[in-house]
């Protein structure tokens, strides 16, 4: 990735990740559509035939990610913490959002079946992979995806991670969350996801302040189950994707511990 004054460029290392390009940029468009409140980055240009490496070029959303200081802060704060009370808005508006025509007309829904298979996927390409030990501790993981239920009524991001939030500072200092990137696997689907990925990145009380800022109750039930089995899966997630593409330090990376 090359990252500029107003421009970021995309390049694909692997011929997996070079045929996503274009559908990569149709997910940008898709979600510029939804008026979420916060900037995402817009696709300015994609190039997979004819040229070495193939690059998709954005344009640059402003902001950096949280630094653990300002995490640690927020934490700290009373329950009303900008920071905790801003990433609820996010959701709020995702959840909003895919009750919405544009949502449904652009965005893909996850098969009911989903989990299921993917603990089957995982189970033929990564376990011959694993360790006797790991494919039990794989077994602990999937075992509890057999229990949710299929949810496809919100807007979600997919990897909701610290890395992909963006902030600036308001006069006082505070951070302002500015905008949101790499939508790689926006879906209509479960917001327990996006929330099992702030739990990844800002651990379980972080998640509670969040949670608790909410503006609309979950309306599905369990909430906190189905952010578990999430959360359980996402080592899994990343070698199986990586393994698809052939990208060995990550593959690595994931089964870490199922070897």
């Amino acid at each position: 990735m090359l990252i500029g004054a107003e421009r970021v460029v995309c390049l694909a290392r692997t011929g997996a990740a070079a045929a996503r390009l274009p559908r990569r940029a149709a997910a940008l468009r898709a979600v510029a559509a939804l008026g979420l409140g916060v900037r995402t980055p817009e696709p300015l240009d994609v190039s997979v035939a004819g040229h070495v490496p193939p690059y998709l070029v954005l344009s640059r959303v402003p902001g950096s990610p949280l630094i653990p200081d300002e995490l640690r802060t927020a934490l700290e704060a009373d329950d009303d913490s900008p920071v905790a009370s801003q990433y609820a808005r996010l959701l709020d508006e995702l959840a909003a959002a895919g009750r919405g025509e544009p949502a449904r007309a652009g965005l893909p829904r996850p098969a009911p079946d989903r989990w299921r298979r993917f603990a089957e996927e995982v189970r033929a390409e990564l376990f011959p992979l694993m360790s006797e030990r790991g494919r039990r501790r794989a077994e602990q993981r999937l075992a509890p995806l057999a229990g949710l239920p299929h949810v496809a009524g919100a807007v979600v991001h997919g990897d909701l991670g610290a890395e992909n939030v963006l902030w600036t500072r308001d006069g006082d200092g505070l951070p302002v969350l500015s905008g949101v990137l790499d939508w790689d696997e926006v879906a209509l689907g479960d917001p327990a996801e996006d929330l099992a990925a702030m739990r990844a990145s800002h651990g379980p009380a972080f998640l509670r302040r969040v949670v608790a800022s909410l503006g609309v109750p979950d309306p599905y039930g369990r909430l906190p189950e189905r952010i578990a089995a999430i959360h359980g899966t996402f080592a899994l997630q990343q070698a199986l994707a990586a393994h698809r593409d052939g990208d060995d330090g990550e593959l690595d990376d994931g089964l870490r511990g199922f070897r």
